[in-house]
């Protein structure tokens, strides 16, 4: 089994954007360990990055290049 460090970030991006995206019709999403572990993890490397990941357009931004 791998760990999340061990999978392309842009893949990970893209299914957090998907789960988060859906908490509002799957609201028992908020209480689950893999989003929170996914999203601590992104937000990790973002900062990491050197994103000012408590300002949400920094967040949004890194989360959603526009390519």
């Amino acid at each position: 089994m791998k760990f999340l460090k061990d999978y392309p970030i842009k893949e990970l991006k893209i299914i957090y954007n998907i789960l988060y995206s859906q908490l509002p019709s799957y609201i028992n999403l908020i209480d689950s360990e893999l989003l929170y572990d996914l999203q601590h993890h992104l937000l990790l490397q973002a900062a990491r990055e050197g994103i000012d990941v408590s300002q949400h357009a920094q967040w949004s931004d890194w989360l959603n290049p526009q390519i």
